[in-house]
């Protein structure tokens, strides 16, 4: 339906004064690919607005956003399969320290969106140091261990505990009290736990030693930012366009996220939720007008913050022995 639709339109247009310079011109459009990182949620608002409000097709670009799939989207960039993705701090700093040609060109949120969490009723948690001994639902990394003894020692704790494997199914256990507690994103599964009626409470990372960070980036290669830098640069101030869409117009945002994902976004009091989350915590926006810009002592303290706890490993999996030059992993110069 859609091809026919468009050819009826080209037919249209050919009888048209000038219709010969605007087909040439779309016709030069850049074409950029975008992977995500996860399936389609409320991060990803800002390249949705962009796309379907015409931000792109404004910069000169005809951008196609890819759906997550079973590649990771450092993976894709760096490989060259795709031109930007939305990826997490700690898969910035751990895949470029591996070798991975990557670098970060826009903080889609501006601070830490992830908290340790537990079941409200649980009083004898008033602490992280209350932590010890007891059992953590997690999803697998390196990072998460060096992250919680971080946060429980920090506390005055031993940074003692169980842990058990299940990935997303950490969620349900921690509503049915099989495990004590989990990490999640507080803009989405505390956004939905709150919706489902679930009572938790919560540990702030930076308020007990770990650096503030920005939780989700946009990256892409240096192999692709020497060779496309007007591109690269009209994609990401397009790209914020979006996001301060998002911010300014949060309703219609939603609305744009969720007729193009209709299918995976069937939810629109979760969406509605989650995005005035992002918006009153001044996730999308600092407090200080910050939109996209990634901070550079935020990003170094994080980067070092990562090699000092042994997660940073080289292309053979040892660890880094010198600290690498971190600021070879971002730039702001493509937000103009």
């Amino acid at each position: 339906m859609i091809d026919i639709t468009r050819r009826q339109a080209l037919l249209l247009a050919a009888s048209l004064p000038f219709a010969g310079a605007a087909t040439r011109a779309r016709a030069a459009s850049q074409k950029i690919t975008v992977a995500l990182d996860w399936t389609v949620n409320t991060n990803h608002v800002g390249l949705f607005v962009a796309r379907d409000k015409g931000f792109y097709r404004d910069a000169g670009l005809e951008v196609e956003i890819l759906p997550y799939g079973d590649t990771g989207s450092g993976t894709l960039v760096a490989s060259g399969n795709a031109d930007f993705g939305i990826s997490g701090s700690l898969g910035l700093f751990t895949q470029k320290s591996a070798g991975a040609d990557l670098k970060a060109v826009y903080a889609v949120v501006q601070s830490e969106t992830g908290r340790v969490v537990f079941n409200a009723d649980r009083t004898a948690i008033q602490s992280p140091k209350n932590l010890d001994g007891l059992t953590y639902g997690g999803f697998g990394s390196a990072w998460e261990n060096a992250l919680l003894q971080t946060i429980i020692r920090h506390d005055g704790g031993k940074g003692d505990f169980s842990t058990v494997t299940l990935g997303t199914s950490a969620y349900d256990a921690l509503a049915n009290g099989a495990v004590d507690f989990t990490l999640e994103v507080s803009t989405w599964e505390g956004v939905e736990a709150e919706l489902k009626g679930l009572k938790q409470r919560s540990f702030r990372y930076a308020d007990y030693g770990v650096p503030d960070e920005h939780t989700t980036l946009i990256v892409s290669s240096n192999a692709y930012l020497v060779a496309n830098p007007k591109a690269a640069a009209a994609f990401v101030q397009a790209t914020r366009r979006g996001y301060e869409f998002a911010v300014d117009h949060a309703q219609e945002a939603g609305e744009l996220l969720i007729a193009a994902n209709k299918d995976t976004l069937t939810n629109p009091a979760l969406i509605d939720a989650s995005l005035k989350a992002l918006n009153d915590g001044h996730f999308l926006k600092s407090a200080n007008g910050a939109i996209g810009t990634m901070d550079k002592a935020k990003m170094e303290a994080m980067g070092g913050y990562l090699f000092a706890s042994g997660i940073l490993l080289d292309g053979n999996g040892k660890a880094l022995k010198d600290k690498p030059a971190l600021g070879a992993y971002f730039t702001n110069e493509f937000l103009g």
